[in-house]
């Protein structure tokens, strides 16, 4: 995974996770893109909220992590 610096970082430090520490987000369209997908899966499905995300073009990790598996969405 790559930092703002261009070098690579091991991914459980760019989680965040590694020391219990979380980071600010600080890309506010993917979150709210994210948001949206999941407030529409109780009404459109998981498969529709998968395909919104895709279309706006939100890294594919990103939409299996807080799509599949939700316990590793980061808290607002």
């Amino acid at each position: 995974m790559m930092n703002d610096t261009g070098e690579l970082t091991p991914v459980a430090a760019a989680a965040g996770t590694a020391s219990g520490v979380r980071r600010q987000r600080t890309d506010i369209r993917t979150r709210d893109l994210i948001n949206q997908a999941v407030a529409s899966i109780p009404t459109l499905g998981l498969q529709r909220a998968a395909e919104f995300l895709a279309t706006m073009n939100v890294p594919a990790e990103v939409a299996v992590r807080v799509l599949v598996y939700p316990n590793r969405r980061r808290i607002n």
